[in-house]
């Protein structure tokens, strides 16, 4: 049955509106947006004071509820996507790390055999961490398994997952990185730079070839000086690329976070989460792939060692802290959070924005940017409890 939302305020795709009807059809679409002064006939949903969001997009997840997506099996997959809707989240890229071939294989194919059968946030794709990585900036990636760029390689993968696999992230000073991303990029893939070392030459000549991300910029790269720009360089200086951004406070500093942002500008930052199994767990030990991870103070570091070790942000958190920390505005922290991991990953038709005939998937949000309720395909699926 076609209902309506009304609401004190609308994150639509171009412009952020006051007052309203929002039309959610009864096919589990988005229908036309109504002004205040043209209420709609039928059944009206009152949420006043409160404010409608497009569902977030997570593509750099690798686990949540002490499930990972390296070793779980298609029950623990579904548990991540279900509580994936209590963080906001309606679409997610599970994001396997640096491992075998076999290994990745079998993951692949397991995606592919359940493809459209998980019952909360809805996998658009998957998205390789590695291995075309540099073992310098492992990080918590086994650098046993790290090998150069091969497109036979991830065709293999990509023919194993149903062409699910739709986003890598890689070193671009691996030998033969710009012909692996010119070819991956033909194939509709999003090539993402980053766990590198690389120079600018390298990362520059990556983006001509066709790299148009950064993988949770900062964090897996050599520090940024004015006499030796690298890859951090290459992303603040390469203009129409996006970045990704882990917004926890603890990956990333918070003037580093505004400065980026400053200097892409909103629409060019994807915010993620790079959230392990740990998340929505308490404080212990875990695994992250192979490698022992403890948790504590709100990060994930590694035992041997003390990297951090992905994270346990949540997206809808990541909205919100910046919003609190008053580095951007609500709407530009929606659209970070949703349009623009969209539009960077190539599934801006599926999800990430509201529009007419587009997935009814929507949130409801506080004036203070916390969760109130998560709509999938129109439909109420969570909800904060009071």
């Amino acid at each position: 049955m076609t209902y309506y939302i009304h609401a004190a305020k609308f994150f639509l795709k171009n412009r952020t509106e006051f007052g309203g009807y929002l039309e959610v059809t009864d096919e589990g679409k988005f229908g036309f947006y109504y002004p205040e002064n043209e209420k709609p006939n039928g059944k009206i949903k009152e949420y006043p004071g409160k404010a409608v969001a497009p569902g977030y997009v997570d593509t750099h997840i690798h686990g949540l509820l002490n499930e990972d997506v390296m070793k779980s099996n298609w029950q623990g997959i579904n548990k991540i996507s279900e509580g994936l809707l209590a963080a906001g989240v309606t679409s997610w890229l599970p994001t396997t790390i640096t491992a075998s071939n076999d290994t990745l294989t079998n993951i692949c194919k397991m995606f592919a055999e359940h493809r459209g059968q998980e019952r909360g946030a809805k996998i658009q794709g998957l998205h390789f961490e590695g291995p075309f990585f540099t073992p310098e900036h492992g990080g918590a990636e086994n650098p046993k398994y790290m090998v150069d760029p091969d497109i036979k390689l991830f065709d293999g993968w990509r023919k194993a997952s149903d062409n699910m696999l739709i986003k890598i992230s890689m070193a671009p000073e691996r030998e033969g990185s710009c012909e692996f991303i010119r070819e991956a990029v033909k194939e509709g893939v999003t090539v993402s730079l980053g766990h590198s070392s690389s120079n600018f030459e390298d990362a520059n000549n990556a983006v001509n070839a066709g790299a148009s991300m950064f993988t949770h910029t900062y964090n897996g790269m050599n520090y940024l000086s004015q006499h030796t720009p690298n890859i951090i360089g290459a992303a603040f200086s390469s203009r129409l690329t996006d970045c990704e951004l882990i917004a926890d406070g603890h990956h990333v500093e918070i003037p580093a976070l505004r400065a980026l942002i400053q200097a892409k500008g909103y629409e060019h930052i994807c915010l993620i989460t790079d959230c392990m199994q740990a998340g929505m767990m308490p404080d212990g030990n875990y695994m992250l792939g192979e490698l022992p991870v403890y948790v504590k103070d709100g990060m994930a570091r590694l035992v041997n060692g003390n990297n951090l070790a992905g994270s346990i942000l949540l997206l809808k958190d990541a909205v919100k802290n910046l919003v609190d920390w008053d580095i951007v505005s609500r709407e530009d922290a929606v659209m970070m959070a949703s349009y623009v991991p969209a539009k960077s990953s190539k599934i801006l038709d599926r999800c990430g924005v509201i529009a007419p005939d587009r997935a009814a998937d929507f949130l409801i949000l506080n004036n203070d940017m916390t969760l109130v309720e998560t709509y999938l395909d129109g439909v109420s699926r969570y909800k904060v409890e009071k």
